[in-house]
């Protein structure tokens, strides 16, 4: 399968590009008809906790969708024959209000000014165990550097000890350590913050 214009990576078959509006029928074919996490449509980092109580799922998808249109770096799609099996949320941090009052992701001190955050994962059952969820943290990262990031960064789970499948959404310590990233800060004994600096 030939590779799209725009495309960032390319695994074997797996063809990862960044959503964009033209994209969107496929963001909301692999999310499916609930936005997945109660209807979540990968909303929640970007709007206050007040408007994401607020707004309910209608409204999540409506906020998500508008600022795809609107041309604002979201995140990047993960494409198999054709049909959209993996997600990733990746954009600058101070896209992200709601990080701002989040314990684990608080900032060192530093600047948040070109910081990028990679948020959440996604990967269809169909398309699991297989290293797409990898692919996909490596291509984000390539992909926040070359949009002019300073520092990417992420809040995993520590997945050492068998956790249930609805708290992977935000990737494991392990795959971050293994894409190169390093332990900024653990505030838990579950969550870490995690970063890579460009080279």
């Amino acid at each position: 399968m030939a590779a799209a214009s725009g495309d960032l990576t390319r695994s074997s078959d797996l063809r990862i590009t960044e959503l964009t509006a033209g994209d969107w029928p496929l963001f909301e074919r692999l999310l499916g008809p609930g936005g997945l996490q109660g209807g979540c449509w990968c909303a929640w980092f970007r709007m206050t906790s007040r408007q994401f109580r607020e707004t309910g799922p209608e409204g999540h998808k409506a906020h998500v969708r508008d600022e795809v249109r609107a041309g604002k770096p979201l995140g990047l799609l993960g494409i198999l024959d054709d049909e959209p099996v993996a997600w990733v949320a990746v954009s600058p941090r101070l896209d992200n209000p709601r990080l701002a009052t989040s314990r684990v992701a608080a900032l060192p001190d530093d600047d948040p000014t070109d910081v990028w955050s990679v948020t959440c994962f996604y990967v269809h059952r169909r398309a699991r165990g297989r290293g797409i969820a990898a692919a996909m943290l490596r291509a984000a990262t390539r992909h926040a550097f070359d949009r002019g990031a300073r520092v990417v960064e992420g809040y995993p789970v520590d997945a050492r000890k068998k956790r249930p499948a609805g708290e992977l959404y935000h990737g494991t310590v392990e795959m971050f350590a293994a894409a190169g990233f390093e332990l900024t800060a653990r505030r838990d004994t579950v969550r870490a913050l995690m970063r890579i600096s460009a080279r």
